[in-house]
């Protein structure tokens, strides 16, 4: 370029030279790879105007032929190196069309003698290019550019732990966004091989680049610690290990991102925790694994069965790919980085274990209940989870919105990410606020003492009441011998009337249980509605001892190790509805 042409452009706290292509915080020179700073140099140069993707490729990659996701990268890698959040933008996204620089610039032309503008402690200095201080500011420039900037692929986040219980959780944080974004990544995952592949690194950090992003490994799989397979986490543990990984990094409110199965466990906790819950996104999910006269789009249990005997014989093998990322199933290095990724984040016995209980997850009930702005993406090819079951999952959530994208690759990050990206960005950006809580989703435990002349009934009253607190329930009410509860988990609430039953027993007291999971009114500490109401029926159809639950219920405790046996279906007149019981062995 020539040397009288060459241009300084400066906005917010930096400055590029386009002579010596550097570009300076203000405190030091910031080293990027060639393309990269090209591409700044391009939307700089066109700064307030669109700029079109295929003008930006043709201009940083002329003459070579490159995918739309290398541009993502790129932009995503400047966001975070510029310091991007919700109150300072530089570049924005046109949705499938382009970007454009936002940020107010001030040019100024070069001379032959080119003065270097930085600033330190707070004194802005001129340096002319050929003296020796400048020499010596700058004398890092030459190897700095000469050594190969790392790539996404290699960069990994620093990894921590929080323990929930006996079990420690590995977790990530990166960004600075004022927005917190939990992302919730499906069947099996390992922290640091996400960030083994560039397209799952680009996807993250492009995440990264409007929020602070929070990632996790489940219990039992990647980094966070192994459990028997008998201990797999249910839905309920999920949840409360997301509470113990937003506490740790001192998240009071985030949006939830779930993709495939990390769906089901998003939408679960953003009906019982809308207070903790900003929004819901969910990618390729659904919300029933096997197929049944509901719900015709699931698997049939044959396929299942026939795709846990491939785990069990090809675990270690790229499993699956040709369904979840078909448009690189034939790619090696993909499928390589693939069959790692499922080694590293899962034992051949905790995979099928795994994939057995998210067979068995049913959140059809949860979803009319859900009350924060929910966003569903759903590819229509997606050759993994059929485009209806995004649908139908939409189709339950008041005020949700539905996009339907071009492809067929089941994972978000292969494809055209970007489009998915974009409609993730622009509908958290964009988002209403979210309506005062009123309504949570909870399991209501009604508990009827069907004798009341027992000498020491006071005292086992008490006793259960105690009982109710230490499996972390709230008492709505006792009175005349009825006790109501509310718990975050249906697992807890289980196991609470259980312990109450064997209690009641030993004060020689007779009760009936009744449990339901469904949405409730709150005003302050009282709970009200359907919910209440049918688990208190459900009590008066149970024997005295016996502990009857909702369909609801046992769909939601998948998993667990609890048991049930069928008691048929019971029509509640008062109701008017019919529900499918459940007596708890």
């Amino acid at each position: 370029m020539d040397d009288l042409t060459a241009k300084i452009y400066e906005f917010d706290k930096f400055r590029l030279d386009e002579k010596e292509r550097l570009l300076f915080d203000g405190t030091r020179p910031i080293s990027l790879a060639p393309k990269i700073f090209d591409t700044l140099l391009f939307l700089i140069q066109n700064a307030g105007k669109l700029a079109r993707k295929e003008q930006v490729l043709a201009s940083v990659w002329e003459d070579s032929f490159v995918e739309e996701n290398n541009l993502a990268q790129n932009i995503s890698y400047l966001r975070k190196i510029l310091g991007e959040t919700k109150d300072k933008k530089f570049i924005e996204t046109i949705p499938k069309t382009g970007y454009r620089f936002v940020a107010p610039v001030n040019i100024i032309e070069n001379e032959e003698v080119e003065t270097v503008f930085f600033e330190q402690n707070n004194v802005r200095l001129f340096v002319e290019e050929e003296s020796e201080t400048n020499q010596k500011i700058l004398g890092t420039r030459h190897s700095a550019l000469g050594t190969k900037n790392p790539t996404l692929s290699t960069f990994t986040p620093e990894t921590h732990y929080v323990q929930n219980g006996d079990v420690n959780i590995a977790y990530q944080t990166l960004g600075s966004g004022d927005l917190d974004i939990v992302f919730v990544m499906g069947w099996v995952s390992h922290l640091e091989y996400f960030w083994k592949h560039h397209l799952f690194a680009a996807f993250l950090n492009r995440l990264a680049s409007f929020s602070r992003l929070i990632l996790f490994d489940k219990r039992g799989t990647g980094l966070s610690d192994r459990v028997p397979l008998s201990e797999l986490p249910t839905l309920e543990q999920r949840m409360e290990d997301v509470h113990a990984v937003m506490d740790a990094v001192g998240s009071e409110k985030a949006v939830l991102i779930g993709v495939s199965e990390g769906g089901p466990m998003c939408s679960l906790f953003a009906a019982t925790y809308p207070e903790r819950t900003t929004a819901l996104v969910m990618i390729g999910t659904y919300a029933k694994r096997i197929k049944d006269e509901d719900y015709p789009w699931g698997v049939s249990q044959e396929d299942r069965e026939e795709f846990f005997e491939t785990m069990r014989r090809d675990w270690g093998k790229p499993v699956g790919i040709e369904e979840r990322a078909p448009t690189l199933a034939a790619d090696e290095e993909f499928r390589d980085w693939w069959a790692t990724y499922l080694r590293m984040g899962a034992s051949p016995g905790a995979a099928v274990a795994l994939t057995k209980m998210n067979a068995e997850i049913d959140v059809r009930n949860v979803l009319p209940t859900i009350r924060v702005p929910t966003l569903v993406i759903h590819r229509a090819g997606d050759v993994c989870l059929k485009v209806e079951e995004g649908r139908f999952v939409a189709s339950k959530i008041p005020g949700s919105k539905f996009v339907e994208l071009e492809g067929t690759d089941h994972l978000p990050f292969v494809g055209e990410q970007e489009e998915i990206l974009e409609e993730i960005e622009e509908f958290l950006t964009g988002m209403r606020g979210a309506e005062e809580i009123d309504r949570v989703l909870a399991t209501v435990l009604s508990v009827k003492i069907s004798e009341k002349e027992s000498q020491t009934l006071e005292n086992a009253v008490n006793h259960f009441c105690r009982q109710i607190e230490l499996f972390k329930g709230r008492l709505i009410s006792c009175e005349d011998g009825n006790i109501l509860a509310a718990f975050d988990g249906p697992a807890r609430a289980i196991r609470c009337a259980v312990s109450i039953n064997e209690s009641a027993q030993r004060f020689e007291v007779k009760i009936k249980n009744g449990l339901h999971t469904g949405e409730c009114e709150v005003f302050g500490d009282k709970y009200s509605g359907f919910a209440v109401e049918l688990a208190q029926s459900i009590a008066d159809e149970s024997e005295t001892s016996e502990i009857l639950a909702s369909r609801t219920v046992k769909d939601l405790v998948a998993g667990s190790g609890t048991n049930f046996e069928d008691h048929g279906v019971k029509d509640f007149s008062e109701s008017q509805s019919k529900w499918r019981l459940f007596k708890v062995k």
